[in-house]
């Protein structure tokens, strides 16, 4: 039950992340070169927090 809770708020939450990222690099003007690592990063960073969350809710439950 928490696995599938999770996964879909972590899909949800990446998208909106991504949305945001997307509205950021076209409000800053960030070149279209620059912008997959941009996406890349900010992907990683937000994987590595919502495993983290899994992790500490899986073990605590």
């Amino acid at each position: 039950m928490i696995l599938i809770a999770t996964v879909m708020f972590s899909l949800f939450y990446l998208f909106q992340i991504n949305k945001m990222t997307y509205a950021l690099c076209e409000s800053r003007e960030i070149p279209e070169e620059k912008q997959p690592k941009i996406f890349k990063t900010v992907n990683i960073l937000v994987t590595i927090l919502i495993l983290s969350f899994y992790v500490e809710v899986f073990f605590k439950a």
